[in-house]
């Protein structure tokens, strides 16, 4: 099956895909962000394909390349034993995303993790918070312009 997955891509959605390549038997397919559910959607429910587990969800911070941010998702087809890594160019000044959490469940931490550590926001997520750093914490600390002797306001028990 390598590369049959990214030929269905490519058919069903020749608008959606910026790009595909396959290396060591690993498919990638680069879509622009706001395709990212529908293309998720269709890869999850396609008979064919059944990409029913979401392994990872992340982002890269490129800095100085625009758009600036990818956002990054590993899929897991258990029916066929095939993996699909799905990238999302992200850029502007407040990056956001489709949120995944209707289609696979483990996405609510994993998008809550990526807004926490690099302040991208996932539209429709349920309850999109810092989940690593404490509220009051300022700033998203794997952005590579955090400053790394940032101090971060004291937080002291609440009563």
């Amino acid at each position: 099956m390598p590369g049959s997955t990214l030929t269905r891509l490519q058919e069903s959605f020749p608008e959606a895909i910026l790009g595909t390549h396959s290396r060591l038997g690993e498919d990638t397919a680069i879509l622009k962000p706001e395709a990212l559910r529908r293309v998720a959607r269709f890869l999850k429910e396609d008979p064919r394909l059944r990409f029913d587990f979401l392994m990872d969800l992340t982002a890269v911070d490129h800095w100085k390349r625009k758009p600036r941010f990818e956002l990054v998702c590993h899929l897991y087809s258990r029916s066929n034993n095939a993996r699909l890594r799905l990238k999302a160019p992200l850029g502007g000044a407040s990056p956001e995303a489709p949120s995944l959490t209707s289609l696979w469940p483990a996405a609510d931490w994993y998008e809550r993790e990526v807004f926490d550590m690099f302040g991208i926001r996932f539209r429709g997520h349920p309850d999109l918070r810092r989940i690593l750093m404490y509220r009051e914490f300022q700033g998203h600390p794997l952005r590579k312009d955090y400053p790394i002797d940032k101090r971060q306001p004291l937080v002291g028990p609440k009563d």
